[in-house]
């Protein structure tokens, strides 16, 4: 299938290369301890044999970065860092990675006094002095406040863009332009325009796809191949990622979906011909990654796919999270919310919460949710 790409640029991260006509990167990211050295070394090396052409690990800690130093040493995959909310730990971490990840919504956690545009130039520093690449990566679970609040709640894609395209204009004006942007969401449709929509804007700039908390297989697959064959079809992408709710030794199985994706949507082997019918339980889950605080919680997503089948033909969301860092904001906008900490589930009705339970507690009490929810839906039809 003959596909004209966008006219990126190419970034180097690493030895692998994106954008500019490259052949799409699939990447993942280690869903063991980061201070675990020899779990996540296995890991990394997995995916890289796999086919990744980066490994994405999170970073939490000076204890994180001390590992990661370590892990560096011991694998030739191309590491990407996931700073989140610390941004000051780009100065350790850059002499060990080829590329450094930041959310723009995130800044504002730390040295809140100090402006965002003074983080930002904090990172490109350290990426201009370690040869590193750089993600902007705005997600819709974590966007901006300043940039929500200027819209109506009903439009999560305008913050979303706006925050991209401003992040983008201050880098360049940095002199950086080492760099690739994703923008994510859980809703296929809403990853399409989003990205669309920045495309037109600035078809410069590689992009790294994904459908963030896309769930377990085979859904959280369908659903990222509704959002993957719609825009890279459209020569948009540069770099994938498929999310998907997997215990540690399946997770090379994210790589081999992805590269199936791609050889697919290049083959004419389009398969997602029919939309997901949204009229239908929507179980979002986010994929397991270092930060989840209890294993517990992907045999819990399994869970709540059986307990709650009988609700399939309602419209109702709901949302799995593993930890205390994305789990309270990317719960929001579901009917109903879970984010898993360490010994407790938290249970949300959109931004309501409901409180904490055992993990041997929750899926009575979300039934008991859920069918209230059910009951009040059925009210209004």
């Amino acid at each position: 299938m003959a596909i004209e790409r966008n006219p990126t640029r190419p970034v180097r991260i690493g030895n692998v290369t994106v954008g500019h006509g490259h052949p799409i990167a699939v990447q993942s990211m280690t869903a063991t301890k980061t201070q675990n050295i020899d779990a996540t070394v296995a890991q990394a090396e997995a995916y890289r044999q796999a086919g990744a052409g980066v490994v994405r690990i999170a970073v939490d800690s000076d204890k994180d970065a001390l590992a990661l130093a370590e892990i560096r040493q011991q694998t030739t995959a191309n590491l990407a860092v996931d700073l989140q909310e610390n941004f000051r730990l780009a100065e350790t971490v850059a002499p060990h990675v080829d590329k450094i990840r930041y959310n723009p919504g995130h800044l504002y956690h730390h040295q809140r006094d100090k402006p965002w545009q003074d983080k930002v130039r904090f990172i490109v520093r350290q990426a201009q002095e370690h040869d590193c690449a750089l993600r902007i990566g705005v997600n819709c679970g974590s966007v901006d406040p300043e940039k929500k609040g200027k819209y109506d709640p009903q439009d999560s894609i305008t913050p979303m863009l706006e925050s991209a395209l401003e992040h983008c204009e201050f880098v360049d004006s940095l002199g950086f332009d080492r760099y690739v942007v994703s923008l994510k969401d859980s809703d296929p449709q809403k990853v399409i325009e989003v990205n669309q929509r920045f495309a037109e804007t600035r078809p410069d700039v590689p992009l790294h796809l994904g459908v963030t908390e896309a769930g377990m297989p085979p859904d959280g697959i369908i659903k990222t191949r509704i959002a993957f064959e719609q825009l890279i079809g459209r020569g948009i992408g540069d770099t994938v990622r498929v999310s998907l709710t997997l215990p540690n030794d399946r997770k090379p199985e994210e790589i081999a979906a992805g590269k199936e994706i791609i050889d697919d949507i290049y083959s004419g082997r389009v398969r997602t011909v029919v939309k997901l019918n949204s009229q239908s339980l929507n179980i979002i889950s986010c994929p397991s990654c270092s930060r989840v605080e209890n294993e517990a919680f992907i045999d819990l997503a399994q869970s709540v796919r059986e307990m709650t089948r009988y609700a399939k033909d309602h419209d109702v969301t709901i949302a799995v999270m593993g930890c205390r860092v994305n789990g309270p904001g990317e719960t929001d906008d579901a009917d109903l919310g879970l984010w898993c900490g360490p010994a407790k589930v938290n249970l949300k009705r959109g931004t309501e919460a409901l409180g904490a339970f055992g993990y041997d507690e929750i899926l009575p009490k979300l039934q008991e949710e859920l069918d209230a929810i059910i009951a009040r839906k059925s009210c209004q039809t």
